[in-house]
């Protein structure tokens, strides 16, 4: 098993300017030997499987990825309702660890209960399962593609609720330089650039990122005290991509990236660091044979210290310090594609992930100095081996997918001593646990007429609990949550069909319903309230909850999409209606029949948009409703709608003055309701002003 220790995070971004710029030499060296004007590369991974007509696939292209108000990924994700984080903050302000996504409804934690790849690699935080978005520059992304609905067949385990694939941008047929620099709210910088260097037979592209901000103060103005202050964010990011051919129908890929977060949370003691670098490497194989194989290392270190705030905000004080939680992932997947005869695609392979990781912290304060020292952390491993066809005869498209996981969790450790003795406190190791789990999907996708499909399937998945969730104790305020080792691997099951309708050329309408069942749903239960001293967190003044597998979270809904364009002018929209339940027992039973936290009815997307001659205008409306911020349902977040826009008018051939909005009309979002009543809110109005240039 590889190890990877960081010293401190701070030595991380060393690291990872070092291997991008040792990287970026490796790869750009032998494609710029080559001096010829033509290309045949891709860069891409393998095609498309025909059976994705039968799912219900949203796709986001390069040019909305680019256009939008926030330059975020999480923001453009917003395009697709129903693709959720587990908090409404964005990742200026909101912690790393509340950053999990899910889909339909059926409710979340940090951990992601959807799948996010970048060029086929994993991209969940191997301790805790929560997506570094700063680590992803818009620039440096060609596609989005969001697939709903479950199914851990063909992408792996993880895809409980679906998939999210990022692509990387292939210059081909772009700009050699893409950049962009603009000023905005609250002293705010947002930078981005990259180039690419093509020659026949493969590229090399090399980009970098950079934001800050003196930020807002979360805290609503009702509830604010001496103690609340702006939670200021400095955020940066890098990446170099090789693209080689090395056979007239295979291609080498090669990636190095890295990223640094640093964000504080608005009030003294609650600042945080992330920080990551990595690296794969895949080969493409397009022949009558295809096939791809991956190989990939991911490193992680995060830090983040956690306050005690009076209840008059006036004062705060340090109550823990998670000084280092280094993690790593690494992993390994291959896949070929038989000749089957037209009509017909094949694809078999088999995966590897190894994670391992542990929190190092410092608690119980007394008179501002730390008395005691958690370090807790385990391994775990997935390997499955998986197939998945696809038949189309006639007006009709079947799709069947399966695949087997052995999975084991060893190694898990809670370690618990006084800094002043050395004394144990607690020295629990935990029994080592595996098993096997079977999954998959089958489809079938009808379409009686060019403009008109149909589509049904039905999908098993499965998701093994994070690090996180089995070792590691956290707060939030007042709060605080019990991790529980003993917990089970969530299992979803769920159908849905749709229609998809193409009346003209310029409009596309689809609709999915559907049903999800996930059984053993891992939730943060209440157990109990402080002041008083509870196990597995010590004093609690808030609420005290645990880590649990709840018997199910049962969830239907709605999905609606539509695109359309006329000349310059386009609309997008999209709404997800879900209506979840919980069904819980024993020590969660009062949690039965009420909703998930963090789980609104409905969320609606919709854009409006004129682009011609180098021009852009859009203006972006999103509506979230009510949701619950706790699991007991007894504290409410108000339903919020935004408005942002985005302006884009040419000056010269290549530049264009840039204009965007967040949050135009400054509408309250809450993000957050704590065990006292104090509201936290997400991005208040956010204008930016700058320049892109293309060349």
């Amino acid at each position: 098993m590889y190890r990877c220790k960081f010293a401190s995070v701070t030595g991380g971004s060393r690291v990872i300017g070092r291997v991008g710029a040792i990287g970026f030499m490796v790869i750009a060296a032998p494609v710029a030997a080559q001096t010829a004007p033509d290309i045949v590369v891709t860069g891409r991974g393998l095609d498309d499987r025909p059976g994705d007509r039968a799912a219900s696939v949203v796709t986001i292209d390069a040019a909305r990825i680019r256009a939008n108000a926030s330059d975020r990924l999480e923001t453009i994700l917003s395009d697709v309702a129903g693709l959720q984080q587990f908090r409404r903050s964005d990742s200026r302000s909101a912690n790393p660890t509340s950053q999990g996504i899910s889909l339909r409804g059926i409710g979340g934690n940090a951990s992601s209960r959807a799948l996010l790849v970048l060029d086929g690699v994993p991209q969940a935080d191997p301790f805790g399962g929560w997506v570094p978005f700063p680590a992803y520059a818009s620039d440096r992304i060609g596609r989005i593609r969001v697939t709903r609905g479950g199914g851990s067949g063909y992408f792996g385990p993880g895809a409980l609720a679906g998939t999210v694939e990022l692509e990387s941008a292939d210059p081909t047929g772009q700009p050699a330089f893409l950049g962009s620099a603009s000023y905005g709210s609250r002293d705010s910088v947002d930078a981005q650039g990259s180039g690419a260097l093509v020659r026949e037979g493969g590229f090399a592209t090399a980009s970098a990122a950079y934001s800050r901000g003196d930020g807002f103060v979360p805290t609503l103005a009702a509830s604010r005290g001496a103690a609340d202050r702006p939670a200021a964010f400095e955020q940066a990011s890098a990446a170099v991509r090789g693209v080689l051919r090395v056979a007239p129908d295979t291609e080498l890929h090669a990636n190095v990236s890295g990223f640094t977060d640093t964000r504080d949370r608005g009030t003294a003691f609650t600042a945080n660091r992330s920080e990551g670098a990595d690296a794969s490497i895949r080969l493409v194989g397009r022949g009558d044979w295809g096939f791809s194989a991956l190989a990939y290392l991911q490193t992680r270190a995060f830090a983040s210290q956690f306050a005690s705030v009076s209840a008059d905000r006036k004062s705060v004080s340090q109550a823990l310090d998670q000084y280092n939680t280094p993690a790593t992932g690494l992993g390994a997947r291959f896949e070929i594609v038989p000749p089957v005869g037209e009509g017909r695609d094949l694809r078999i392979g088999a995966d590897i992930r190894d994670l391992t990781g542990r929190t190092q912290e410092n608690y119980t304060y007394v008179a501002g100095q730390p008395t005691r020292r958690r370090i807790a952390g385990g391994s775990t491993r997935t390997a499955g081996l998986f197939v998945d066809g696809s038949a189309e005869a006639g007006a009709f498209t079947l799709t069947l997918g399966g695949r087997v996981d052995r999975w084991r969790i060893t190694d898990g450790r809670l370690r618990e001593y006084t800094l002043a003795s050395g004394a144990s406190l607690t020295d629990a190791a935990f029994a080592d646990r595996h098993g096997t789990e079977w999954t998959g999907r089958v489809g079938a996708a009808f379409a009686p007429a060019e403009a008109v499909t149909f589509r049904a399937s039905g999908y098993r998945g499965w998701r093994l609990p994070t690090l996180n969730e089995l070792y590691r104790p956290f707060r939030v305020g007042a709060d605080a949550t019990a991790a529980n080792a003993a917990l089970e691997p969530e299992r979803l099951t769920g159908v849905d069909g749709g229609v998809t309708i193409t009346p003209t050329r310029t409009l596309t309408l689809s609709a999915t319903v559907f049903w999800n069942r996930l059984k053993n749903a891992i939730s943060n239960v209440t157990l109990g309230s402080g002041p008083g001293t509870f196990p597995g967190v010590g004093f609690v003044a808030g609420s005290y909850r645990a880590r649990q597998n709840l018997d199910a979270i049962e969830s239907t809904g709605l999905e609606v999409d539509a695109q359309w364009r006329s000349g310059p002018i386009f609309a997008l929209a999209s709404w997800s209606h879900v209506d979840p339940q919980v069904e819980a027992s024993g020590v969660a039973s009062a949690l039965d029949g009420l909703r998930p936290a963090q789980t609104p009815l409905d969320q609606v997307s919709g854009t409006l948009g004129w682009q011609q001659s180098g021009w852009t205008a859009s203006a972006t409306a999103r509506h979230i409703a009510r949701q619950f911020e706790d699991d007991q349902n007894s504290r409410a977040l108000a339903p919020a709608t935004t408005l942002d826009a985005y302006l884009a008018v040419p000056l010269v051939r290549g530049i264009a003055l840039e204009a965007r909005g967040e949050n135009v009309f400054d509408e309250r979002v809450e993000a957050g309701i704590s065990g006292a009543g104090v509201i936290e809110r997400a991005t208040p109005r956010t204008l930016w002003i700058g320049i892109r240039v293309q060349r």
